[in-house]
């Protein structure tokens, strides 16, 4: 009867989907089990802080992550809050219940011989060729994020500085410097563009004129990086993971790369100390004779 209250009360007062409310179910219907199972007793307002325990470590042992044990625990908290409210229970027996720890998985980037190779697989000499190999050289040499990349307008490229102005995210303001390479590319592949499309205010545009969109952005980059990549996760995103992986395997300093990517905190930053660390375990696997390589 509680349970069923509770449904109501998620699909008609907070609003959730059929898809949401039916996860709150099983979560808690499987809770109800463990507490027959473990006490021979269905009563869910006489749970009690160790049974919840109990059952988290129950459904840890039976191979279930962390981030899904969680999201069952957050389902099991709401349910006693509104047993709260419903005067059901006086104490939730979830208050004092520590969340499993997750852990993020470290960011994934492509090699330096496979960002070598792009210009093998973008051959051609149109204006979208041209424009395929600066999306995706000005994603690896400046980190920005495809929000960035799009809304790039050719005013926000000084080449006498050699500078790229980018607005980031809460409307933050950064310059990225950018190499005489890069600079290059953006003038030809501007003049490439005015001649077939004609002026426009945005950097990168499709044929018609019309700034490019992100699903066509991460298009070209998967279908590109794809060609000299077998790593899966082709995004805009992984190469910007390569651009701070490279300027910190590099000796960059943290608070620089910190700056050039746009991040509000140094905690953003420093995943991509844990990666560099990561290639240094494994060379030292592979390169000491006390590695364990054998």
């Amino acid at each position: 009867m509680f349970l069923e209250k509770f449904l109501q009360y998620l699909q008609y007062e907070k609003a959730y989907s059929s898809h949401t409310v039916l996860s709150y179910r099983n979560d808690i219907e499987q809770f109800s089990a463990f507490l027959v199972a473990e006490s021979g007793e269905e009563n869910l307002a006489k749970a009690d802080a160790n049974q919840v325990r109990l059952w988290i470590v129950e459904l840890m042992a039976n191979g279930l992550n962390a981030r899904s044990v969680n999201r069952k625990l957050s389902a099991l908290k709401s349910f006693y809050r509104f047993l709260i409210r419903e005067g059901v229970v006086q104490k939730t027996p979830t208050k004092n219940i520590i969340s499993p720890k997750t852990t993020k998985p470290l960011p994934v980037f492509f090699k330096e011989s496979e960002m070598e190779t792009v210009d093998d697989v973008i051959i051609g000499n149109s204006f979208e060729d041209h424009r395929n190999r600066l999306i995706i050289e000005l994603f690896y040499e400046s980190g920005i994020r495809v929000s960035e990349l799009v809304a790039i307008k050719d005013s926000d490229i000084d080449r006498h500085k050699n500078s790229l102005r980018v607005i980031g995210k809460r409307n933050k303001e950064r310059h990225i410097p950018l190499g005489q390479h890069i600079v290059a590319m953006i003038a030809e592949y501007v003049e490439k563009r005015n001649f077939e499309v004609g002026k426009t205010e945005y950097l990168f545009v499709r044929r018609s004129g019309e700034p490019v969109y992100r699903r066509l952005v991460y298009n070209i980059v998967h279908n590109t990086m794809g060609q000299v990549s077998t790593q899966s996760k082709l995004s805009p995103h992984k190469l910007r993971h390569t651009f701070a992986s490279t300027l910190l395997n590099n000796g960059a300093d943290i608070n620089a790369v910190k700056e050039l990517l746009g991040h509000s905190n140094l905690a953003a930053t420093q995943v991509y100390t844990h990666t560099s660390f990561e290639q240094l375990k494994e060379i030292y696997k592979q390169a000491h004779p006390r590695g364990e390589h054998k």
